[in-house]
């Protein structure tokens, strides 16, 4: 009884990895349209980042191989050449995957503002501050490029809202101490 695999052809090895490894990519591409990112990363370098192996790189790997191998035997290139541009191909591809997603990771941004960063800015009273020992109001103050609301207190006598304020230190994480302009 003879196996499946002494029926398949070369071409059908080379079709079959293009069509596993195209549908994979195909799959991953529409999770990554519609948010669904996942991928599975093993670092084999030390772990700077730069994932090597993973989904994405060896379905990149799979489908240039069988491609480059499917046309080096259309152009009548015997099974040992194609399947050593095929290879050669698909581990380029792969390099070339890996790298890219690896400069894709380093453009990750932190949007957290540092609340201590108010420290010294001016800021508006966006909620009356009550005198020294009374309560907290609220100011609003740019930190970041951003406006950010925070808690506030003064040692002083109330700040009505709509005044400038000088951000004196930091409270707490959320709350700063103010003095009017």
């Amino acid at each position: 009884m003879p196996s499946i695999f002494s029926e398949w052809s070369t071409y059908t090895v080379f079709v079959l990895c293009a069509a596993i490894g195209g549908a994979v990519l195909s799959i991953q591409l529409f999770m990554l349209l519609f948010g669904i990112d996942g991928d599975a990363d093993m670092d084999m370098d030390g772990g700077d980042g730069f994932g090597f192996v993973s989904i994405r790189t060896i379905s990149s790997l799979l489908a240039t191989f069988g491609l480059v191998g499917w046309w080096a035997l259309n152009e009548g290139y015997g099974v040992p050449a194609a399947t050593g541009f095929g290879l050669l191909a698909g581990l380029i591809m792969m390099g070339l995957v890996a790298w890219l997603f690896s400069l894709q990771s380093k453009l990750h941004q932190d949007g957290t503002a540092d609340s201590s960063e108010a420290v010294g800015k001016i800021a508006t009273v966006y909620l009356k501050i009550p005198e020294s020992g009374a309560g907290k109001g609220k100011i609003t103050v740019i930190v970041g490029d951003r406006s950010h609301e925070y808690a506030a207190s003064t040692s002083g006598s109330a700040i009505p809202t709509g005044t400038e304020v000088r951000v004196l230190r930091q409270i707490s994480e959320t709350t700063f101490e103010v003095e009017t302009l």
